[in-house]
């Protein structure tokens, strides 16, 4: 069963950290590109970061440059999401997505997605 699952998410107050983290079970991560997202309660689901299958190439939304640092260790067949001063408009669930190879911030572009984790900034 092709399957990612999202974990990390939790309660942080404004200014903190979380690492959400992304496995992947009964296929590679290698040959995909992987996309993280997020969706807040009556919005649309927003591309956070995505990186490449090929040579690692990153890409980050505006509103997260800066703060999120997107990563993947093949060896372990999971991607990262780091996720420093935080902010209460990053509040939203936060999603995995593999696709591509190419890297893009396009939700139809990924094949395969988590089930999200919730991830609030709030004091």
């Amino acid at each position: 069963q092709l399957q990612l699952v999202e974990s990390g998410g939790g309660l942080v107050q404004p200014g903190g950290s979380l690492r959400l983290s992304c496995a992947a079970s009964g296929f590679t991560l290698d040959y995909y590109a992987i996309g993280w997202f997020r969706q807040a309660p009556g919005k649309e689901r927003e591309g956070v970061s995505c990186i490449s299958s090929s040579d690692g190439s990153t890409y980050y939304a505006d509103s997260v440059k800066g703060r999120f640092t997107i990563s993947r260790d093949n060896a372990k067949n999971t991607a990262y999401l780091q996720m420093n001063s935080l902010k209460p408009e990053d509040t939203a669930v936060y999603y995995c997505a593999a696709g591509g190879p190419r890297a893009t911030m396009s939700p139809y572009e990924y094949d395969y997605w988590g089930q999200g984790t919730q991830v609030t900034v709030s004091s």
